[in-house]
């Protein structure tokens, strides 16, 4: 039975992950200023697959973007586990999302001259560290690519192309991974199969994962779901299952 709770900051006995405070994203200036965010304050806990939804420019995939480091936000605070990264310049940011953070989007963005196995190694290898080699087997069999590892991307199915991107994610052993649509370039299968491999590295894995969505069948594999609404976080499901997700949607106007 899924849960619905007011939305606030709160504290919670888990540890953190991640979390916003105050935190406005502004887009122009003076009466052309859009507010994609609006003074959100938010934890993610460490351990769990969290979701975030809400209609098309609600700024759910912003919200994804300033806790992930890829964009700064105009007022308030982003923390990674303690470490204020709003405090950060280009160069620091760059060096704790390489090595604390793992990132899956709707483009694969593999490289077509490289493996799959290749593709997975990539960020160990740039950051001049050797990926443990028990981890990676545990990732590469859990995703079900064991027999794909020498093909190039182009040799790969979409659905096998964003296994080998969750793959190369995770690979790091990421303290928190960020998912920003990544079944909407897929077919329904090839979806279901990552969206069980996110919840496998949360369950077994201990891995910590936020993902942006607009699917209610994709948010129903999430432990909690943020709904944001313009610019502001409006509440949250807990165990959400997919009917109940998409009648709070129709609720918001999505």
């Amino acid at each position: 039975m899924s849960t619905l709770l007011t939305a606030s900051p709160g504290t919670s006995a888990a540890a953190t992950a991640a979390r916003a405070t105050g935190v406005t994203k502004a887009y122009g200036s003076g009466d052309a200023q859009v507010l994609a965010l609006d003074d959100v304050s938010v934890s993610i806990e460490s351990g769990r697959f969290t979701a975030i939804m809400g209609p098309s420019g609600s700024g759910k995939s912003t919200l994804l973007h300033v806790l992930a480091g890829l964009d700064r936000p105009t007022a308030g605070q982003i923390f990674i586990g303690d470490v204020d990264i709003t405090t950060m310049n280009d160069r620091e940011l760059t060096l704790l999302r390489r090595d604390r953070i793992g990132f899956i989007f709707q483009a694969f963005n593999l490289l077509p001259t490289l493996t799959a196995a290749e593709n997975i190694a990539l960020p160990s290898k740039i950051a001049g560290r050797r990926p443990d080699p028990l981890w990676v087997q545990s990732i590469v069999e859990t995703v079900g690519l064991g027999e794909r590892l020498g093909h190039r991307p182009s040799e790969l199915s979409g659905g096998q192309q964003q296994r080998v991107a969750a793959a190369r994610a995770l690979a790091t052993k990421p303290e928190i991974v960020f998912a920003d649509e990544p079944t909407g370039a897929l077919d329904s299968r090839s979806g279901e199969q990552l969206l069980q491999f996110l919840q496998h590295a949360v369950r077994e894995m201990t891995q910590t994962v936020v993902m942006v969505t607009h699917d209610p069948g994709a948010a129903a594999h999430a432990d909690r779901v943020l709904f944001l609404k313009d610019g502001d976080i409006v509440d949250e499901m807990a165990s959400p299952t997919s009917d109940e997700v998409l009648d709070y949607m129709k609720q918001l106007g999505a």
